[in-house]
């Protein structure tokens, strides 16, 4: 079926004439249809305004145009990322039926890749701590995570090749795992940040929720890059990953397991994963050695949540002010504690930063990447929390490249890994991905 296809496959099917972007599009809209009462992953959908968008990306096929790299591709937007015309909530009653005038850099770029806009998917309010509706898809009674909630269960639910999410703790990643998908955070600053709604500048990044990791890297070169717009967006030249995905390795890749702390705090189930796929990988050549972390670990969790908190707190202080009573319970907490910090904490807090991010390039002096459960546990049961974000939180504070690939399931629900690679170096990430991905062969699918 269409909706069942990767972005490469798709692409493959409409420029050799056996898919059109329409049939794509409506494929995926039957699937919505028959889905998403159940699963909650969407918050609106521009049929129209996606309809004619596909039938202009068939008449660029058709007169020969150079295809763009998502050329007839629908991509779901997660619902803090403006979109012109089309409502963006950010899960939060402020915002009710708010309806932006420009589109996010991202959303541009989408657009300028041949990208469909096919809806916007649910949130936590202001992709913090407050759950959604979502559910997921591999179990109904468990959490998808989030805040990207209904990116990842929209994706793994096969109602779209890709959607966007952002990650400042946990939010690309841990729904990524939860959800049996892949989940890129590209380096912080790497991808513009321009027309999305804050939580804190400091650690947000946006990156791909995609069922492949060449789909992942194809979404990545699409919306990368330098954007005057954001004053945090580097300057730097983005590598090509889509060659580097389609390129084989010279040689097995070097990957550092960290067992202090991930090992220590993962349950059986995802220590059993990580060890699966420590054999997978050695079995493919590959040299797995332990690495130990440097002190500055120690305390990144504390210093992560206390510029979070801060930078939060700074971006809604004045609509707290004004209506606390609108804020869910949970950002509330957020802001509250967050106007109470003191000024030496905070800066405290950035200069760990900083030298914490310097500490992280001497681990790579000896490896390629890191190798860790992706999170403390598969999906929680019940839908009153996102789940822990205590594996990925540490990479979001040193705003270093993370992808997570699923492994194995236990029970009826998706074990994953999580690899971070050195910083500004996505395309090395991605390769080594795709090696792993090959090896692990992970092919198990939702049963909906």
């Amino acid at each position: 079926m269409p909706f069942s296809l990767t972005i490469s496959e798709a692409l493959t099917q409409m420029l050799s004439g056996n898919l059109s972007p329409i049939d794509l599009l409506n494929a995926c809209m039957d699937r919505i249809d028959a889905l998403d009462d159940r699963l909650k992953a969407w918050t609106t959908i521009p049929y129209e305004a996606a309809c004619q968008e596909a039938k202009n990306r068939q008449e660029e096929i058709a007169a020969k145009k150079t295809p763009g790299l998502l050329q007839g591709i629908p991509i779901g937007i997660k619902d803090i990322i403006y979109t012109s015309g089309i409502k963006t909530e950010g899960g939060s009653a402020f915002l009710k039926d708010f309806v932006p005038t420009f589109n996010a850099t991202v959303v541009t770029r989408l657009k300028q890749a041949g990208a469909i806009v096919l809806g916007k998917t649910a949130t936590t309010e202001y992709a913090s701590f407050d759950p959604a509706k979502t559910r997921n898809p591999w179990n109904l009674n468990h959490t998808p995570g989030g805040s990207s909630s209904g990116s990842a269960a929209a994706v793994a639910a096969h109602m779209c090749p890709a959607a966007l999410g952002s990650q400042t703790g946990g939010s690309i990643s841990r729904p990524a795992a939860y959800c049996g998908i892949v989940g890129f955070k590209p380096t912080y600053g790497r991808i513009s940040l321009h027309g999305v709604l804050p939580l804190s500048f400091s650690l947000d990044h946006l990156g791909p929720l995609t069922r492949s990791v060449e789909d992942a890297a194809r979404v990545f070169q699409a919306i990368a890059g330098y954007d005057s717009a954001d004053p945090i967006c580097a300057d730097r030249t983005v590598p090509d990953c889509i060659t580097a995905v389609q390129t084989p390795l010279a040689k097995p890749p070097r990957f550092g397991l960290i067992r202090s702390y991930f090992m220590e705090k993962a349950d059986p189930a995802m220590c059993q994963a990580t060890e699966l796929a420590k054999v997978i990988f050695k079995a493919g050549g590959a040299d797995v050695r332990d690495v130990v972390l440097p002190n500055t670990f120690k305390t990144v969790h504390q210093k992560h949540r206390l510029i979070m908190y801060a930078e939060g707190a700074a971006y809604h202080a004045d609509r707290y002010e004004q209506q606390a009573e609108k804020f869910q319970p949970n950002i509330r907490a957020l802001i509250q504690e967050g106007l109470l910090l003191p000024a030496v904490a905070y800066a405290e807090a950035k200069q760990h930063q900083l030298v914490f991010r310097t500490d992280m390039r001497q681990v790579f002096n000896t490896v390629d990447v890191l190798l860790t459960p992706a999170t403390p546990t598969p999906a929680p049961e019940g839908l009153a929390s996102t789940g822990n974000p205590a594996f990925n939180a540490p990479w979001s504070h040193g705003g270093l490249p993370t992808i997570v690939l699923p492994v194995t399931l236990s029970g009826d629900l998706p074990c994953g890994i999580q690899l971070i690679g050195p910083e500004w170096q996505e395309d090395r990430l991605l390769q080594i991905a795709h090696w792993c991905e090959t090896h692990l062969d992970f092919t198990a699918k939702p049963n909906l």
